[in-house]
């Protein structure tokens, strides 16, 4: 059996969500693990690493719709310091968003970059609600879902899975709104001020 190479994309990797889903594959994967995050200065050597591996698992946040810039600029340079032995790729994906699927285009972003460089492309897992899911019942959901994903890529198998918390649209608005209100007012910044385009006076 090989080993899977957990990278996390976050562009704050130390203190991320990304790096909670990083450790809680870690706990469920039937295979030995390694964890890296990706910073400014290690990409080349990241690069160099991944010929240790049969599996690379790319960990990371939703941003714009698409990739995180961290992400970004890893990719450019694994493009042109490809390892000898080329990894299997698979996706662990999360978003704010409730709706798992406004991950699919990352998720088509990495598939794209691999058929372009010769990676084969493994299994998915997609989360909806962010951080929200981490600090409720519904952790549960995610730990389901990511022995599955675990399993999949043990068995060199190509599948996805989402998953979100099951409650409707209307809770996680409201939910969504307290959460981020209180943690406003916990930093000096009024939800009047959230609420307007301007980031500078």
């Amino acid at each position: 059996m090989g080993q899977v190479m957990l990278i996390n994309a976050s562009p704050r990797a130390p203190k991320s969500n990304s790096k909670q889903y990083a450790e809680m594959f870690a706990k469920v994967c039937p295979m030995e693990t390694s964890y890296f995050a990706v910073t400014r200065n290690n990409h080349r050597e990241l690069c160099q690493s991944m010929e240790d591996f049969s599996d690379v698992l790319l960990v990371f946040p939703l941003y714009a719709d698409g990739l995180p810039v961290t992400l970004m600029n890893f990719l450019k340079t694994l493009e042109q310091n490809a390892p000898r032995w080329k990894p299997r790729v698979s996706v662990l994906i999360n978003c704010g968003f409730m709706e798992p699927e406004q991950n699919d285009i990352a998720v088509r972003m990495i598939r794209l970059f691999c058929k372009q460089n010769g990676y084969p492309f493994g299994s998915v897992l997609k989360i909806g609600s962010g951080e929200a899911i981490l600090s409720t019942p519904f952790r549960i959901l995610v730990r389901s879902k990511m022995k599955k994903l675990a399993a999949a890529i043990a068995a060199e198998k190509a599948q996805t899975w989402k998953v979100t918390m099951p409650i409707s649209k209307n809770m996680f608005l409201r939910a969504s709104t307290s959460y981020w209100t209180n943690y406003g007012k916990r930093n000096g910044i009024t939800k009047e001020q959230m609420e307007t385009m301007k980031i500078e006076e």
